[in-house]
């Protein structure tokens, strides 16, 4: 059976203009869980929100073969968003999208490549942008 752990050290940070961005491996801590990737972001700028639609996501390499997404559950349709009514993340915990760790991932540490994409906006300047940052996961698989 292979146990994995969140490696000591989480992602190199990545220093941005509006947003301090980590990612962090989050093993299953119990039977019938699943693995995540905890998104972190720390915002440089208090004016500038991550919007909640489109959501957020995590990118997983191709080159990589230690993680792939997990299946997720189905979700209730979310209604579109309004110009007059913008809805913004919560950033003061992680966005978490589930993983699965191969089976076979070798023993050791390992930084696997990924990107996070994200709209952001800044209501009072009147602007919204699209966020490409990338980023590398920590993991430590041991047996």
């Amino acid at each position: 059976m292979i146990a994995a752990v969140a490696a000591a050290t989480p992602a190199l940070a990545q220093t941005h203009r509006h947003f301090e961005i980590e990612a962090a491996f989050e093993p299953a801590s119990k039977a019938g869980e699943v693995d995540a990737v905890a998104v972190r972001f720390a915002p440089l700028d208090p004016d500038v929100q991550v919007n909640e639609i489109p959501a957020p996501r995590l990118e997983l390499d191709d080159s990589q073969s230690l993680l792939s997404p997990a299946p997720e559950e189905p979700h209730a349709p979310v209604p579109p968003m309004s110009a007059d009514a913008p809805r913004y993340l919560d950033l003061s915990d992680p966005i978490r999208f589930p993983v699965e760790l191969a089976p076979d991932a070798p023993e050791g540490i390992h930084g696997v490549p990924a990107e996070v994409v994200y709209f952001y906006c800044s209501k009072s300047r009147g602007w919204c942008r699209r966020g490409n940052e990338p980023v590398t996961i920590p993991i430590l698989v041991s047996r």
